[in-house]
Formats: C-alpha cells, structure tokens, sequence
C-alpha cells in the first residue's frame, strides 16, 4: 500500500478545471525534478464521475504535486471548494479518467 492524497471537489467546482490544475502542477513539478523524474515518480488519477482525484505521496516528486496542486486549488476554487486527506491505499497511476 501506497500513501496517497484524496481529493473531494464540491459540485461548484468544474472538473476540467480541476484537471487542468493538475496537469499544471505536474508541468510545474517537472520544472523543479525534470521530465524523466516525473515520468518515473508520480502518479495520480482523477476520475470526474466520482468528482476525486488521489496523487501518490510516496516520492518527493508525488509530495510536491500535492503541495503545488493543494496551492492551486485554494487559490483557483477557494479552502472549501474541495477536501483532501491523507489515506493509505493503492498507487495512483499516470492517468486522468474523462
């Protein structure tokens, strides 16, 4: 098991916004561990039927996509727009389900 951050968007909250801030916040995060790193470390999933998102937290490539993605979300969508928590479960993979 793998430790990872779930994400809950409130209904007021447009999923391909929020999944084009994680996309931004995984350019961002190739910028400070470059590309090859990112390919290799982070992993995440958004499925916007269920309005989540879960980012691997096991590498610091994955701890930085949360910060970064944490960070954009309270500034794009405001504090309660959306709740994270820390949970145990399985690896996020590189996907981002429509």
């Amino acid at each position: 098991m793998k430790e990872v951050y779930r994400y809950s968007f409130e209904k007021s909250v447009p999923l391909d916004d929020a999944e084009e801030s994680l996309l931004l916040a995984v350019l961002a995060v190739e910028c400070l561990h470059g590309q090859a790193r990112v390919r290799l470390d982070a992993g995440y999933f958004l499925d916007k039927k269920q309005r989540a998102c879960v980012v691997d937290a096991s590498t610091a490539v994955g701890q930085d996509i949360n910060k970064v993605f944490t960070g954009f979300c309270i500034r794009e969508f405001g504090e309660d727009s959306f709740k994270v928590e820390r949970v145990d479960g399985p690896p996020a993979t590189q996907e981002i389900k429509t």
